[in-house]
């Protein structure tokens, strides 16, 4: 069993790393299976369908995030600090993997993969929802409909930082890092912390060791 669930997971971190380099339009099934160092049916017999393999992979990769944004947002000393927490560790995986995020998100592909990206998305939005509602509940933000700012939060997040009208400055760490505190910063100030504080939360945020440049 161990053996079995060890090449599946082989399989889908070759299918990550293929993404991660030439977007979710490279994930194919014979390069993935040379990556992984298996046959092409080896694939077929874990992976039934192209969109099966891609399915998981979205599912896979939204899961690791999800424990990546949950670790820093536990680690983080108040609620108002979690959520900015939760907030950087979304925008530096971001722009760390930016052809995955994107591929993700939207990048057409050729098999209906529509149904994992919504669940990717709504796990991602639900967990800054309960950040949110944390925050309201301790007094450090204004009452609001949480599950509507998480949602334009998620969005202002990717559109900024990797969709179609994301900034070309990504060529260099510096500009990296400011991208992701700019736009934590722009994200705290919608959800309604005041400006002083809101500064003060992405100063003391704890970005992520992973920040390269990355396609």
């Amino acid at each position: 069993m161990k053996r079995l669930e060890a090449r599946r997971a082989a399989i889908l971190a070759a299918a990550r790393e293929t993404a991660s380099e030439g977007g979710m339009a490279a994930v194919q099934i014979a390069p993935v299976a040379a990556r992984a160092n298996v046959a092409a049916g080896t694939v077929y017999r874990y992976f039934p369908s192209k969109a099966e393999l891609i399915s998981e992979l979205i599912a896979d990769v939204s899961e690791r995030e999800l424990i990546a944004i949950r670790r820093a947002a536990d680690a983080a000393p108040g609620p108002s600090s979690a959520l900015a927490a939760a907030i950087t560790t979304i925008a530096v995986h971001v722009v760390s993997h930016r052809k995955l995020a994107w591929g993700i998100l939207a990048e057409p592909v050729d098999v209906d993969v529509s149904a994992s990206r919504l669940t990717s998305r709504r796990a991602i939005a639900a967990e800054l929802e309960q950040r949110l509602e944390a925050a309201i509940k301790a007094g450090h933000l204004p009452a609001q409909d949480t599950a509507l700012t998480a949602t334009a939060l998620i969005g202002a997040l990717h559109e900024a930082l990797v969709g179609p009208l994301a900034t070309d400055a990504m060529g260099d760490a510096t500009k990296l890092r400011e991208a992701v505190q700019n736009i934590s910063l722009f994200a705290l100030r919608a959800a309604g912390v005041l400006d002083a504080r809101a500064r003060g939360l992405v100063v003391q945020a704890v970005l992520p060791i992973r920040m390269s440049v990355v396609g």
